[in-house]
């Protein structure tokens, strides 16, 4: 009978992922971060407001917000989480790609908090 062929899997692939999990348990549950029924009924009134991504009417697209963004992470900061101010309407996509970018490059000093925030300076 025919062997089957070894598959690859790379080691460096269970230690992200481990990371990942050890890091999850630290930050602990969005519950717990306060995202919570309060947060819901926030959110839902703020996308009602400003129902347009932010950051895609930047770069001249019409995009529905479906996410709220904290401009500035607060990090377990509860004034800065219920800061009216400290928010932006962004598509998912905006919020997962180019705003978590401009997150990365901030936490390592690169930019100020000015530039987290599309179209406005903080």
């Amino acid at each position: 009978m025919p062997e089957a062929i070894p598959t690859y899997r790379p080691v460096h692939l269970g230690t992200r992922r481990a990371r990942r999990r050890e890091h999850d348990a630290r930050r602990g549950s969005a519950r717990s971060r306060g995202y919570n029924t309060r947060w819901e009924k926030s959110r839902k009134v703020y996308l009602a407001e400003h129902p347009l991504c932010v950051c895609c009417e930047v770069h001249g697209r019409v995009t529905p917000a479906t996410v709220v963004d904290h401009v500035i992470p607060h990090q377990g900061d509860m004034v800065l989480f219920w800061d009216p101010d400290n928010r932006q309407g962004l598509c998912e996509d905006c919020h997962n790609g180019e705003k978590a970018h401009l997150e990365h490059l901030w936490a390592k000093g690169n930019i100020d908090a000015s530039q987290l925030r599309f179209g406005a300076v903080v």
